[in-house]
């Protein structure tokens, strides 16, 4: 490997989605340290900050790759910069390491996607939620891809099960007026939501809801919960206090799961920054997908994208999300589920689980009969 390898890391700290941001930055940091820690050298990371302006992550892409020589960028949060950046790394044979739950329906070579697809986390949780609360629900969504694609997932399965969406309705990242969803909500009753909402919009509709709930206790949490597949530990102290507790959220990494390999990580995070007192599951991924990069770096001796990228499909890897497996036909890691209901101690107690689900992300069920089988190294 060169004497110097750089990695980017491209994020948005402020904005809707700032706390998001804020700590992949915080995980990704905390990878390179715990890899120079160990006596491991030869890396740095390069941060671009794209203060969630759509365009500024196609600037801040170019620039890591040409101001930097950065082969590798770990990050973007929303599918829209995602997809903003893809074309751009894909034009100079990088990788992109995305590493946020996302809709499905994409596979690129040049994206390492550390990140659940909806048979790892939207499909389970349906399966969890029909046959406890009905078949009922009503859709909620950010106004972009990624609410527009889960939800009309959401009303495939519903439909074709023999339930029926009761509403759908969509909000911009930052619009906080819901009261006429409420006012809908109340009427039509539902059996549960699904809020794919985003950053304040999801924050004022759980506070609203409680509001209602204090009225009407047929929407109190275990009766009408309402259960999302992005919301993570690192935004729950910007909800209004108490408004999130009992809902539900399913993601492949919580705080609270009891596992040696967890108290492990969360011992060394409180020993780097004692200020982390709930380590969410972007911290968690982003620091996987860091330490992944890092480590296949390190095992080709190069960080040539091709070389890398080959050797992350060539075995299985341990990481603080499980020993990790990435189908080379997808490019997908296989991820476990887990699904977690807000406490009151600002975090999440983990209610079911299930282990590591094969990535398939055009749902086709091709690649869960084709799953592959490989050894673990350390």
């Amino acid at each position: 490997m060169q004497d110097m390898a750089k990695i980017g890391i491209l994020y948005s700290t402020t904005g809707p989605y700032g706390a998001l941001g804020r700590d992949g930055w915080a995980g990704a940091e905390f990878a390179l340290h715990d890899w120079r820690a160990a006596g491991g050298e030869g890396v740095e990371l390069v941060f671009f900050d794209a203060h969630a302006d759509l365009s500024a992550y196609l600037e801040g892409a170019r620039s890591l790759i040409r101001d930097h020589g950065c082969r590798s960028i770990i990050g973007t949060i929303t599918s829209s910069a995602r997809k903003e950046v893809i074309p751009l790394v894909e034009k100079h044979d990088g990788l992109l390491w995305y590493m946020c739950p996302y809709e499905g329906f994409e596979a690129n070579e040049n994206v390492i996607y550390v990140a659940g697809c909806p048979n790892q986390h939207l499909i389970p949780l349906l399966d969890h939620l029909v046959p406890r609360h009905g078949n009922r629900p009503y859709l909620l969504g950010a106004n972009y891809v990624w609410g527009w694609e889960m939800n009309r997932l959401a009303r495939e399965l519903i439909t074709k099960a023999g339930g029926e969406v009761l509403g759908e309705r969509y909000l911009p990242l930052e619009e906080t007026a819901v009261e006429r969803i409420i006012a809908d909500i109340a009427e039509k009753r539902p059996s549960f939501i699904l809020n794919n909402l985003i950053g304040p919009s999801s924050y004022a509709f759980l506070a609203a809801l409680q509001r209602l709930a204090e009225r009407d206790p047929a929407f109190l949490p275990e009766n009408c919960p309402v259960a999302s597949c992005d919301l993570t530990e690192c935004e729950l102290s910007d909800i209004e206090r108490g408004a999130a507790i009992g809902q539900l959220c399913a993601l492949p990494y919580f705080d609270s799961l009891d596992t040696a390999v967890n108290r492990a990580f969360k011992a060394r995070v409180q020993t780097w920054r004692p200020s982390i007192t709930h380590i969410s599951s972007i911290f968690a991924s982003a620091y996987a997908t860091v330490t992944l990069c890092i480590a296949a770096m390190k095992s080709c001796g190069s960080d040539d994208p091709v070389a890398i990228r080959r050797e992350v499909l060539s075995r299985s890897w341990p990481t603080v999300l499980g020993d990790i497996v990435i189908d080379p036909a997808t490019n997908h890691v296989a991820l476990p589920f887990h699904l977690g209901r807000i406490n009151p101690d600002g975090g999440f107690d983990v209610i079911a689980s299930r282990p590591a689900i094969v990535a398939d992300p055009y749902l086709t069920g091709e690649r869960l009969r084709s799953a592959p089988s490989l050894r673990v190294v350390s």
